[in-house]
């Protein structure tokens, strides 16, 4: 049985504004204790505009050793993510989440993430997308490999944070969560949020360069374009620099 499923405009507009409920599914969840603690993460908890719970996945793992991986079929060096444990703990969370009331209405629904590095790369349009919606599950994937079925089957996206190694799944997550908390509408205040993010600039330009006081330090100057009060010349200024920072930088976002 596939649970995927795309995202839905509809059910994107129905969903704004109302409180996100979010499940991590993780083989380490002491990993989780510090970074939801603090900074916007926090006060949208705060807000009531989020709620994160974080659970072992070990407790839906059905021997007494409450193992969650084994070896895979064909051979192979390491362990591989089961996906009877995954499977049931997605179908119990999405049980739970119908529970709260309003959820059964057309268009809302649950949306299982898994971090892997076969998934597509994340970045600030995925994370305004997620945004929008009610409940998010994401599944941490296993440093050694994810049985394909979780990946084909169960998850609705997978989603990877760079072209690099990590130990396990956990971290993509933190990062994941955080961007996708902060985008929630009434999380970011209104100065935050038109200052807030380089890809939402000038068409996903990244952000032109920022100065502050001191005028000059240790023969490091304030460009005096940004000192002249001139708007004008100022907003062209960023714009170009803007378009020259993200060419040498990310010329994979310039068109």
């Amino acid at each position: 049985m596939s649970l995927v499923h795309s995202y839905n405009v509809t059910s994107l507009v129905n969903q704004l504004a109302k409180l996100m409920y979010i499940d991590i599914l993780t083989l380490f969840p002491e990993m989780f204790k510090g970074p939801f603690d603090d900074s916007i993460v926090k006060r949208a908890i705060n807000k009531k505009l989020v709620t994160i719970k974080i659970h072992n996945l070990r407790k839906w793992a059905t021997d007494e050793h409450k193992t969650v991986d084994d070896k895979p079929y064909g051979g192979g060096v390491g362990m591989v993510l089961k996906v009877d444990p995954v499977y049931k703990a997605v179908e119990q969370l999405k049980k739970d989440f119908q529970k709260h009331g309003d959820h059964k209405k057309k268009g809302v629904f649950s949306h299982i993430i898994l971090t892997t590095p076969k998934g597509r790369q994340f970045n600030h349009r995925i994370a305004n997308k997620l945004s929008a919606l009610r409940h998010l599950i994401v599944i941490c994937g296993h440093y050694e490999g994810t049985d394909h079925r979780i990946y084909e089957q169960i998850a609705d996206e997978s989603l990877s944070v760079g072209d690099y190694i990590l130990t396990g799944g956990e971290l993509p997550a933190m990062i994941i969560i955080d961007s996708v908390v902060r985008l929630i509408p009434n999380v970011l205040n209104k100065i935050e949020s038109k200052e807030a993010e380089s890809f939402t600039y000038h068409e996903g330009l990244l952000k032109y360069p920022q100065y502050t006081r001191p005028e000059e330090y240790e023969n490091m100057k304030v460009p005096k374009i940004l000192l002249s009060g001139n708007h004008k010349e100022i907003d062209k200024w960023r714009e170009e620099e803007a378009l020259k920072l993200t060419k040498e930088m990310r010329p994979d976002l310039v068109r």
